[in-house]
């Protein structure tokens, strides 16, 4: 329980089909050096504690912040530093909500996780799928997308068949607390934080050149390069033209850190592209060997692509799109769809 109404509601409609619940906070992270952002894990946790009292359930705080600094702030900061665009979100899913705490459960007798995510869990011949949320507008199963077979046998949906209006009424028809707090928009479990204020606050800056990409051309200088994503138009610092055309970023270059720009039309170079590698590719079924013509989700929120994937050894594969994508920035995630069957993800290379 997070303290969030999504997670309210989950807990509310297992107790009443009848589960024997528990409501648990993860407290991964408490801004405990000072230094950044808003940080409401007091409030969340009186939310948390609050709906759980409303329900009828035990609660308790599990302490993973060891847990959630090694295996997901590092890695968000190590990515960061080598230039990569990291997705926290998805790594906390993975390492801890469905890893540490999945385990943290298990051993306590408990049969099962349930969030507060917009997906659906069916079984199919002694395993489960997983399939996109019915809200097509709320659908999490892109942030799931590197989940096992085992964590997805022991993860429970609840809302997945709801739709956020609906969900709202129940809360509200409930009288739980949290039936009009607003949703978060921060970093994984760590709050109203900015990405840019986290990589401040811990990534030492580096400056270097910003280079238009078609000359060579260098038209100012930027922080660090891991505050600037492929595809970024704001905050770039450097002017539009006469023609009032805005810079995109479209690269960078790590022999001289160099910022890669270029006006953002159609034909930038590095801006669109048909043709992509993918690592560390996780399946939640059984895994494809042979290439095949799926769908891909290329970010949050985007709709699903038509693609073809060539697996290769290592957990690799190379990704064909039937239309060329925007800004598809290495360290970010393709999640891998038949249809609204979610069948796992994997990172650009």
């Amino acid at each position: 329980m997070s303290g969030g109404v999504d997670s309210s509601v989950a807990a509310l409609l297992l107790k009443r089909q009848g589960h024997d619940v528990t409501g648990a906070y993860m407290k991964n992270w408490i801004n405990e050096d000072g230094v950044v952002g808003n940080c409401p894990w007091v409030q969340d946790i009186e939310d948390a504690r609050r709906v759980a009292d409303q329900v009828g359930i035990p609660f308790q705080v599990v302490n993973l912040m060891t847990d959630y600094r090694e295996k997901v702030v590092e890695y968000l900061l190590e990515g960061y530093g080598r230039g990569l665009t990291p997705n926290p979100d998805i790594m906390c899913n993975r390492e801890i909500k469905f890893g540490v705490f999945r385990s943290w459960a298990l051993e306590r007798g408990f049969s099962g996780v349930a969030t507060g995510h917009y997906a659906r869990r069916r079984p199919a011949g002694g395993a489960f799928e997983m399939l996109e949320g019915a809200d097509g507008n709320k659908d999490q199963t892109y942030f799931l997308s590197l989940l096992s077979q085992a964590q997805l046998g022991d993860a429970r949906f609840p809302i997945g068949d709801i739709e956020k209006p609906e969900l709202r009424k129940i809360a509200r028809d409930a009288g739980l607390a949290t039936a009009d707090k607003r949703d978060s928009q921060g970093i994984c479990f760590i709050g109203e934080v900015r990405m840019e204020d986290f990589l401040r606050a811990y990534v030492p800056d580096r400056p270097g050149p910003i280079a238009r990409a078609s000359d060579g051309a260098e038209l100012g200088r930027h922080r660090g390069l891991h505050y600037y994503t492929l595809g970024q138009r704001k905050g770039i610092g450097v002017p539009s033209n006469a023609e009032n055309e805005r810079y995109v970023v479209v690269g960078k270059r790590a022999a001289d850190n160099a910022l890669l720009v270029a006006f953002d039309r159609p034909d930038a170079p590095g801006l669109f592209q048909s043709e992509v590698r993918v690592h560390s590719l996780s399946w939640i079924g059984e895994p494809l060997v042979q290439p095949a013509k799926i769908e891909g989700r290329v970010r949050y929120r985007d709709p699903r692509v038509p693609l073809s994937l060539v697996p290769e050894d290592g957990g690799m594969a190379s990704v064909r799109f039937e239309t060329p994508q925007r800004a598809l920035a290495a360290g970010q995630v393709l999640a891998l769809y038949d249809g609204p069957r979610l069948l796992g993800g994997g990172v650009y290379a």
